[in-house]
């Protein structure tokens, strides 16, 4: 059989993240394209496909973890973010980022002209407050996570070693609380959305005991969460009946740029252009075969 979206973005699996797969709908990453386009908000004519939601707001996409070790952001989340976010503006759809303190600085500098909001360190109450009031600002048609940390069960942030991260760690996720359509993308059960399994994920022995509790409508797994961003950005291409993908060039000179903004890699806390410890070629390697997916062959 043909590979499909899911199994290239699940390719060379470290965490285990393909023992969730049964868990979730063979086309997860389609499905979670579709809901992305009807409920996205604006368009802005025929290029934004037929079913844009009934809602004007912005997609808000959520991204930014903060590495313990390093003091720093890391390379996993941001270029899928903008990825994704790239993708819904050629479709007519207006997009807002949302991170921390920690991230804000490198969102800013990887692309100069997005619209980027600093969700404040606050405590739990202050934080919940803090979402309502932006909900009701923004009114956003749709909330999109990736790589971005959710609290688990005791109220706690956790980072892939299990050491506490809530210091450094804005409850971006309390966004994801109400009512407003959400997709997640995570590739280790500590992000937003992995709510969604959190029944099954202590089952694994390579995940977390106590994973995230925050829950989506739709949820898209990945060996790392750029290739997840890359999933869900090729689910629109194929949707739309366009290439929307990033190039392998800019995406290899993102995630340099990256390291020169001051992010690191999340599993090694090294300043390198790695992302989970894999290479830009294999990085690489990833969008090549989503690109020849996308295109037919």
């Amino acid at each position: 059989m043909p590979e499909t979206i899911e199994d290239i973005i699940l390719d060379q699996d470290k965490r285990g993240m393909l023992a969730l797969r049964p868990h979730l709908p063979p086309d997860f990453c389609r499905q979670a394209g579709q809901f992305a386009l009807d409920n996205s908000g604006e368009n802005s004519g025929e290029d934004a496909g037929e079913s844009a939601g009934e809602s004007s707001g912005p997609t808000l996409i959520a991204t930014g973890f903060y590495v313990l070790m390093a003091g720093r952001p890391e390379t996993d989340g941001p270029p899928g973010a903008i990825a994704i976010g790239r993708a819904l503006q050629a479709l007519g759809r207006r997009v807002i980022y949302v991170t921390d303190h920690c991230s804000a600085p490198l969102l800013r500098a990887l692309d100069a002209g997005a619209a980027v909001w600093e969700f404040p360190a606050l405590d739990a109450a202050a934080s919940r407050r803090y979402a309502a009031a932006m909900l009701a600002r923004l009114r956003p048609a749709l909330l999109i996570s990736i790589e971005r940390c959710g609290r688990n069960a005791a109220g706690a942030y956790l980072n892939m070693r299990g050491r506490d991260i809530s210091a450094n760690t804005a409850g971006v996720d309390y966004l994801f609380d109400g009512a407003v359509p959400s997709i997640g993308i995570g590739d280790g059960g500590n992000e937003i959305g992995m709510g969604n399994l959190a029944a099954v994920i202590p089952s694994v022995p390579s995940l977390p005991d106590s994973p995230a509790v925050s829950t989506v409508d739709r949820l898209v797994i990945a060996s790392v969460s750029n290739w997840g961003g890359y999933g869900l950005a090729a689910a629109l291409s194929q949707l739309a009946g366009r290439n929307l993908l990033p190039s392998i060039a800019a995406e290899t000179e993102l995630i340099h740029r990256m390291i020169a903004a001051g992010a690191v890699d999340g599993t090694t806390g090294a300043a390198v252009p790695t992302v989970d410890d894999f290479s830009a070629a294999e990085n690489g390697a990833i969008l090549t075969r989503l690109h020849r997916l996308v295109d037919g062959g």
